[in-house]
């Protein structure tokens, strides 16, 4: 069974690459369905979840930084959850989704997109890891084609973005996800052609084998 994780900067259509990828190697694609799945065990509402999460709407630098949360514009449209009361622990949301990480990742592998997957899974036997990445300016200028937003709005969304998922790893995992040391392939999606990304993830995935 295959498993890729995927660290992708805002704008660098992780939500594109990562469900092509794990069609092409026959996977589970592992994203949105993680906070569902940890608010169902734990008994909580989605939307408490979610605001612990690396990939909701900036959710956890809400809770780092105080600040207001903001919705996640994503290439299919907006996503917007209003939050509640609170009273899931972060630590609790991370060590759940640790959890369901490596178990679904043992018991039928996958593409995971985000929460630290090369942290939680780097000594997972055969594991690819990739990063997504590429200069502020063309993942705004991608962000605001896509999302169909002015550059200013969209660069707001992309710093956003940014700041609460890298806060997310230092955070919980003392570790910075830019550092290409957590990772096998390190991609700049923005220049390279999203199917062409598709075949070099999707190549070095299979030569693992």
């Amino acid at each position: 069974m295959r498993v890729v994780t995927i660290s992708a900067t805002y704008g660098t259509a992780g939500s594109l690459i990562g469900p092509a990828v794990a069609e092409r190697l026959g996977v589970p694609f592992v994203d949105r369905a993680i906070p569902s799945a940890v608010a169902e065990e734990l008994g909580c509402t989605l939307e408490e979840a979610l605001a612990h999460d690396d990939r909701a709407e900036h959710g956890l630098g809400r809770l780092l930084s105080g600040a207001m949360r903001l919705p996640t514009v994503t290439f299919g449209g907006v996503d917007m959850y209003v939050p509640g009361a609170m009273p899931l622990a972060p630590e609790e949301f991370v060590h759940r989704t640790e959890r369901m990480i490596v178990q679904t990742a043992r018991a039928q592998g996958g593409v995971f997109l985000g929460r630290a997957g090369a942290l939680v899974l780097a000594e997972h036997p055969a594991a690819l890891h990739v990063r997504l990445d590429a200069p502020l300016k063309r993942r705004v200028q991608q962000t605001a084609t896509f999302a169909d937003l002015t550059e200013r709005e969209a660069r707001r969304v992309v710093e956003d973005n940014d700041r609460a998922r890298t806060a997310y790893v230092k955070h919980f995992y003392r570790s910075d996800p830019a550092d290409p040391v957590h990772y096998h392939l390190v991609v700049d999606s923005t220049t390279i052609p999203v199917q062409v990304c598709v075949d070099l993830i999707v190549s070095a995935a299979e030569s693992l084998d």
